[in-house]
This record gives structure tokens, sequence and C-alpha cells, in this order.
């Protein structure tokens, strides 16, 4: 594979995850990383959250999680049946911990950032201009928005994946990047953001 890719969501745990998850089973130079200023998973109500420092392995969270279930939900695994034990089960096969955007520098430039939702793309956009641009290397950024549930995040990833094969397949996307995007909406109806930015 010839581009570097970066998908991004708020946590780096679902969407940006299974996207990553996909792409390197496929081959793809890729990582992932979340936005939020912290790891948020669901917790007991809407208001209680679990809460994560970036960083946290998956598999300690894998192991509160399920400990928690243990300790209140014997009869009924919460975590499980929600589908947080198997996807932090799925992200500690892809790698060790969720990382942070703003915090990826050392990692070297990337050729396309796709993000999940356009407040992440904002961010991402934000992050972007306000480092030193001193390679002037373009990165494209692309946001597909996808809900964070694990449903969506499966479509999310599948047209992720589709996405990076076209940007993949051209000779210079620079030149392309109009065509492939409107190919792309036509075909699976989903409109997308999308901004060049610099290194």
């Amino acid at each position: 594979m010839k581009l570097r890719y970066a998908m991004v969501c708020s946590s780096n745990q679902n969407r940006s995850m299974e996207a990553h998850s996909l792409l390197k089973r496929e081959g793809f130079d890729v990582a992932s990383y979340g936005t939020g200023q912290h790891v948020k998973l669901p917790g007991p109500s809407i208001r209680e959250p679990n809460v994560y420092d970036f960083g946290t392995p998956y598999k300690h969270m894998f192991d509160d999680l399920r400990r928690k279930d243990i300790e209140f939900l014997s009869f009924n695994s919460r975590y499980k049946r929600n589908g947080i034990l198997p996807m932090l089960k799925r992200n500690l096969s892809v790698k060790l911990a969720p990382q942070r955007w703003q915090e990826n520098s050392a990692d070297g430039p990337f050729d396309v950032v796709l993000t999940f939702e356009e407040k992440v793309f904002d961010l991402v956009l934000e992050d972007l201009q306000n480092r030193d641009q001193v390679l002037l290397k373009p990165v494209l950024v692309i946001n597909l928005e996808v809900k964070d549930n694990h449903e969506e995040a499966a479509v999310g990833g599948r047209q992720a994946l589709i996405l990076c094969q076209e940007l993949e397949a051209t000779e210079n996307w620079e030149e392309t990047i109009d065509d492939i995007i409107n190919n792309f909406e036509k075909q699976h109806r989903r409109k997308l953001l999308y901004n060049i930015s610099f290194y």
C-alpha cells in the first residue's frame, strides 16, 4: 500500500477501531485515534459513563467492565449484552490502547485522515492548522458520518475500506478526489465532507 491512513472518532473505541481493524486485515498502513478529552464507554446510565484516560490499555478496560458485570449484575451481563466487551476484545487484538489525535504528532504524517463525525472532522482540521506546517505535505481529511453504535460502525467500517481502496487505486488522489468523492456519494448515498490540509 502506498498511502498512510488514520481513522479518527471521539474515543478511539468503536467507529475508528472498526475501520482500523478492517483496513489492517487488508494490509493497509493504518493507525487510529480519538479526539475527546477522555475515553468514554456506556455505563449504568447516560449520566454515568465509564471514563478512562487515553493510553489506558483496552485489556484494562475489558477486565474492569467484566469485573463490574460480575459484581453488580451476575444474573445479566450488561457489558457483554450491549456489545462493549466484544468490542474491547476486538480492539485489544488491533493495538494496545486508545490514542489521542492531538498527541500523535510523533507518529509522522498521514496521507489520508478519515473521521466519522463532523465535530471530530472539525477538531482534526483545527489541530492540523495549529501545527507547524514545515513539510508542506498535503493530507486529505474526509468525514464519513457514522452513528456511534455497533451496527452503524460495521457498515461505516466497510464503507471506509471501500473509500480507501478507491484512493489507493488512483495514481494521484489530488487530481481525482472530486470524482472519487462524487462516485462514492452516489454509490453509497452518503454525503462526505472533505478538505485538504498540510503537514
